[in-house]
């Protein structure tokens, strides 16, 4: 069964993509450069383009913030977590894969997503049940970066971390009751990153399967920072200890005539 998908980024990166896109649909009146840099790659790739209402996309996308385009993919397919491994076997550099414990929120789950693309992890891992999915809203506010992060679904998180275990990852999690800063820590090997619920944080069986506890010192008066800026910052801690290496979702397929983006001028309405 067919999807939308709606926003700049996100159709954008859905045409430069392998996803199948069957059309864009485009509200009418002027087109500013970012639109057309949507409609020049929708023709570069061969995908008819219609032109609508934006009443039509207000109904399509139950009033959302579509920017202006929608287009009509193919459903998205989940990957293995066997694919996750490989992706970073074939590449040649150690795994770096996000785990997330039962994130619920989409705009976290999207945040996440969009930084383990820009620190080139090598996939996420999410749970099946009880916790947020990949949507359409998902796919905005991750800006697209979906269209490059395989992301897995296990219907047993603490199952899978033994499983990743076995493969020779060590399985560090983000916790406010941790005792090592996350700056303190060796996070420079192969490393599944677990980020527990926005509310609960790590459940108790993730926490006892994890190898390695850390946090993020707080100086001002709140306790915590959300996941998706927690996981964000811990994520950029292991790039950094990595050495800056290049971006693992960084490839041929992925760089186009076009990529230096006119949509950041339109930054805005991409958050």
């Amino acid at each position: 069964m067919a999807e939308y998908i709606w926003g700049r980024y996100p159709v954008l990166e859905a045409l430069r993509s392998r996803r199948r896109v069957h059309r864009v649909m485009v509200a009418q009146g002027p087109q500013d450069p970012a639109l057309t840099q949507v409609l020049d790659q929708a023709r570069r790739v061969g995908v008819a383009v219609e032109i609508v209402s934006r009443r039509r996309l207000d109904d399509l996308s139950k009033n959302a913030n579509h920017q202006g385009v929608m287009a009509l993919t193919a459903p998205r397919e989940y990957a293995e977590v066997e694919d996750l491994l490989a992706r970073a076997e074939e590449l040649g550099q150690a795994p770096l894969l996000l785990v997330l414990d039962a994130i619920q929120d989409v705009q976290n789950l999207g945040s996440l997503i969009r930084t383990a693309e820009a620190v080139g992890a090598h996939g996420v891992i999410i749970p099946e049940h009880r916790a947020a999915g990949l949507t359409p809203a998902v796919d905005k506010t991750s800006a697209g970066a979906v269209e490059f992060v395989p992301v897995a679904r296990v219907t047993n998180i603490t199952r899978a971390l033994d499983d990743l275990k076995k493969r020779g990852l060590w399985c560090v999690g983000l916790s406010e009751d941790a005792e090592l800063t996350y700056d303190k820590a060796n996070l420079t090997g192969p490393i599944a990153l677990v980020v527990g619920n926005e509310a609960k944080g790590i459940s108790r069986l993730a926490r006892e399967h994890c190898d390695l506890l850390i946090k993020l010192p707080m100086r001002g008066h709140i306790e915590s920072l959300n996941a998706a800026m927690a996981g964000s910052v811990a994520l950029y801690e292991i790039w950094r200890q990595r050495g800056w290496e290049a971006p693992a979702s960084i490839t041929p397929d992925s760089i186009t005539p076009d990529s230096d983006r006119d949509l950041n001028a339109d930054s805005e309405e991409d958050e």
